[in-house]
């Protein structure tokens, strides 16, 4: 009797032992993911985003990584990413390539026209800036700084800020960048060589902007979050989010939270300019 019931107990060990495996192995035990990628201007938003999204989430795991606009496009186009964030709006090819892309606006930014703290200049018209980024001026005495050689830095080719820049300032890319214009990878790495260098000049996202460079009026107008809601900085753009198809599942969970209120909040501390 003491045997069969020892047999009978083991039977329901080993049975509930079976079911809490199985459970384990298709329930709540497994994790849910996300890749985003992208422009390194949306990267900030992104990976705070992530963060606090992930503290509410906890079966969730989400990768940020930077690498461009144009990659960020090209790796949800090709399935290699869920989400792609870029600094600039769809171009035309884009849309004809992969009519599928659907980009949501999350947040609004201005590229600013940054120099040495030192740098005396204060004002740039827009066709000013154009002159210079092109390599027509050459010295900011030309514009009223100081006698310095102006060295040009931009960003690379794949970036949203360039592409943006490009569209604004330098007639949608008619008016060639200066040859020996400085490339950087990133805002930040832009931002570090205007601040190490008193003879550069650079762009940068509004959001980047701090006082280790000096940015300039652009037609007497500062770049500021005021500015670029009232449209009355020359120099802005929408910051998107863009998947391959309408979002859904985890995709729209996370855009969603980027657009909520609390979102949101994230998008102003990181320098940005919320859009809803």
């Amino acid at each position: 009797m003491k045997t069969d019931r020892k047999l009978v107990w083991s039977g329901i060990i080993f049975l509930m032992m079976g079911i809490a495996m199985l459970s384990g192995c298709t329930g709540s035990g497994e994790k849910r993911s996300l890749t985003v990628a992208g422009s390194t201007t949306v990267q900030p938003i992104a990976a705070s985003a992530a963060e606090e999204f992930m503290k509410k989430n906890p079966d969730v795991i989400i990768s940020v990584q930077g690498g461009g606009s144009g990659t960020g496009i090209k790796m949800v186009a090709e399935g290699s990413a869920d989400i792609g964030d870029s600094s600039r709006e769809l171009k035309d090819t884009e849309k004809t390539e992969h009519p599928d892309l659907k980009p949501y606006a999350i947040a609004a930014d201005g590229i600013a026209v940054v120099v040495h703290p030192s740098n005396s200049l204060g004002d740039l018209t827009k066709q000013q800036v154009r002159d210079i980024f092109a390599g027509k001026i050459k010295n900011f005495k030309e514009v009223g700084g100081p006698d310095r050689e102006i060295m040009v830095i931009i960003r690379e080719e794949g970036s949203g800020t360039r592409s943006t820049f490009e569209e604004l300032v330098m007639k949608k890319g008619k008016v060639a960048n200066a040859a020996d214009a400085l490339q950087k990878p990133s805002n930040g790495a832009v931002k570090a060589a205007v601040a190490g260098n008193e003879n550069a000049i650079g762009y940068i996202g509004l959001g980047y902007v701090d006082e280790t460079v000096k940015a300039l009026k652009i037609d007497g107008v500062a770049p500021s979050i005021a500015t670029i809601k009232s449209g009355d900085y020359p120099i802005s753009r929408k910051l998107y989010m863009i998947t391959k198809g309408e979002a859904t599942g985890l995709k729209k969970e996370f855009i969603d939270f980027v657009l909520s209120d609390e979102g949101q909040q994230i998008v102003e501390k990181a320098g940005f300019i919320r859009v809803t």
